[in-house]
């Protein structure tokens, strides 16, 4: 049970990797961890698309950001949320599909997270290294178009897999008492722990970055909050057909 624990503790991201390819048979268990997820009411609502193709890689990378790893990582996958294969059958048992429904969203895409935490899980507890890669949803389209996405499934985020060329160290978490409430939610010492907090995000940022822009982790979120985010998202979930009812 401790090197569980340990092992979960320690995740950290890894955009830095060898060249060693991943031998098919421990990416098959790979897969085969993260379907052993949990699902809720068993909808099994994931699918991963591997993307082997130099090409697509390069321009998914591209579409990401310009985020190297996509490429150099030994396998970049997409996981998707879909709800298109279990709705095939809802015509075949004479049912009417609801599948635009909000709930039914959350239900996939929660499916999708749960699915890739126990595969990346599962990568580290080998010496693999991960980086989940939610540029994708900078541009969703011409990525649904380039793996043929079809209504129903949308990309979620995608993922780098490969062996570490770096160590990177562990970036520190907020308090426990801030994000563990007991019975009720409550903020009482809430302002006094994240502005200790704000301190070593600071310290970790400058020495990470050798001196670099030292900001704190609130600074950080409020920028992230008060500016659009992907406003075409919804538009474009609607035209895969979540319209959220």
């Amino acid at each position: 049970m401790s090197s569980v624990l340990d092992l979960l503790k320690s995740h950290r991201s890894i955009r830095k990797f060898t060249d060693q390819a991943i031998a098919p048979e421990l990416l098959e268990d790979l897969f085969i961890a993260g379907q052993s997820a949990a699902t809720s009411s068993f909808l099994q609502g994931s699918t991963i698309v591997r993307v082997t193709n130099p090409e697509n890689r390069a321009r998914l990378a591209e579409l990401a950001g310009n985020q190297k790893y996509v490429e150099s990582a030994a396998e970049f996958m997409v996981f998707c949320a879909d709800l298109k294969r279990a709705g095939n059958y809802c015509e075949e048992y004479g049912k009417p599909f609801e599948g635009n429904y909000t709930e039914h969203f959350i239900i996939a895409t929660v499916d999708v997270a749960l699915m890739a935490q126990s595969l990346v899980t599962a990568a580290e507890s080998v010496g693999l290294g991960i980086c989940y890669i939610g540029g994708i949803r900078n541009n969703p389209g011409p990525i649904t178009e380039m793996l043929q996405l079809p209504r129903g499934v949308y990309p979620v985020f995608g993922l780098c897999l490969g062996y570490p060329d770096q160590n990177p160290e562990c970036k520190p978490r907020l308090p426990l008492s801030v994000i563990v409430k007991q019975d009720v939610y409550n903020e009482t010492g809430d302002k006094e722990a994240i502005t200790q907090y704000d301190e070593v995000i600071r310290e970790y940022y400058r020495t990470r970055t050798g001196g670099g822009h030292g900001i704190s982790w609130s600074e950080q979120v409020a920028s992230l909050l008060s500016e659009k985010s992907r406003p075409h998202m919804r538009d474009f979930l609607a035209g895969q057909g979540f319209t959220f009812k």
